[in-house]
């Protein structure tokens, strides 16, 4: 309610007045969200406590937002799209971050904790910092035994490729 008040005032080019109903509605509610921010209908924050929004995040239809949320910038910039644009549907845990103008496709999952700093297609699931795919388009991509193992073998190439080496450095001198 407060941010759709203070919304239409800084629509208006009221934004002093804007400003202030923002202020008066986190000192209620704990969550910070910028009177100029574009949210669609049925947002939903659960547990919003910690939760910031920025100035020109724009945020789908239907997405849900758990506590300590951010949608941040990392410019000092004061023109352009410096936040985080969400589209429709989706879901970002507790304590997620996702940092500057970076686009999150429909559908798309952000664990809890999880960093953001770049583009998710659409019915992505991310998790930790670093971030990691789990999924993309409902397809599996992670699974970290199987990355283990690659790595393992990797390395062993790598060792056996490394005594070959040395090897012909042994013979040449």
């Amino acid at each position: 309610m407060y941010y759709r008040v203070a919304r239409f005032f800084y629509n208006i080019k009221w934004t002093g007045l804007a400003r202030i109903i923002s202020n008066i509605g986190r000192t209620f509610t704990n969550i910070d969200i910028h009177p100029g921010a574009k949210i669609g209908k049925g947002l939903f924050i659960d547990h919003g406590a910690g939760v910031v929004i920025g100035q020109t995040a724009i945020i789908g239809d239907d997405c849900v937002l758990f506590h300590g949320v951010t949608l941040g910038s990392n410019s000092t910039n004061a023109k352009g799209n410096r936040h985080p644009i969400l589209g429709n549907r989706v879901t970002i845990y507790a304590n997620a971050t996702l940092v500057g103008p970076v686009k999150i496709g429909d559908d798309s999952v952000i664990g809890a904790s999880t960093i953001v700093k770049q583009d998710l297609p659409e019915k992505s699931v991310v998790v930790g910092n670093p971030m990691r795919f789990i999924s993309i388009e409902g397809k599996r991509v992670y699974d970290s035994t199987c990355e283990c193992e690659i790595m393992k073998q990797e390395l062993a190439a790598m060792k056996e490729r490394l005594e070959e080496l040395q090897k012909q450095l042994e013979s040449k001198s």
